[in-house]
């Protein structure tokens, strides 16, 4: 991943961001310094809260980021997998339903959610809904497909 641009957000984007992250997931992003950070060969484009990213917009709409989500963990919009499915989510795996402990009302088809694990709470991966949230848990098939995992490269990579 390279930066293609790098520049600080006017403060209207920067309420229509933290706005948008407070209606999705209930969460009150706060920071001194909000910076977008435009990248080639990759679908996201990230937002630096005072140097650390935080967030990323995923076809143009905001979300956090596996860091992001730890260090401001989602109200809603999140599903917990057990202890059998962190080391595949870790990995970039989607999430299949046997592995689904718990889901949040209110998830609808296309959704970007955050994965976390049910022991410590952290939040390994983030998805995009492939069902309703009262259709997740269940015997077979894939609910949530993987987009930015623990360890990958959006993980991985400092500006």
């Amino acid at each position: 991943m390279q930066v293609r641009s790098r520049h600080h957000l006017r403060s209207d984007a920067i309420d229509d961001l933290t706005a948008s992250l407070a209606d999705s997931l209930g969460v009150d992003i706060e920071g001194d310094t909000f910076e977008l950070v435009e990248l080639d060969g990759t679908a996201f484009d990230i937002v630096l809260v005072d140097g650390e990213k935080l967030v990323a917009y995923v076809d143009d709409e905001p979300f956090l980021t596996v860091e992001g989500a730890n260090e401001y963990p989602p109200q809603r919009g999140l599903v917990t997998v057990d202890a059998g499915a962190i080391e595949f989510v870790s990995n970039g795996a989607d999430v299949m339903r046997p592995g689904i402990v718990e889901v949040d009302d209110g998830i609808t088809d296309g959704d970007l959610v955050a994965i976390a694990e049910e022991t410590h709470d952290k939040v390994l991966a983030i998805g995009r809904a492939q069902t309703d949230s009262d259709d997740m848990v269940g015997e077979s098939g894939k609910v949530v497909s993987s987009i930015h995992h623990v360890g990958d490269d959006l993980y991985e990579f400092s500006v």
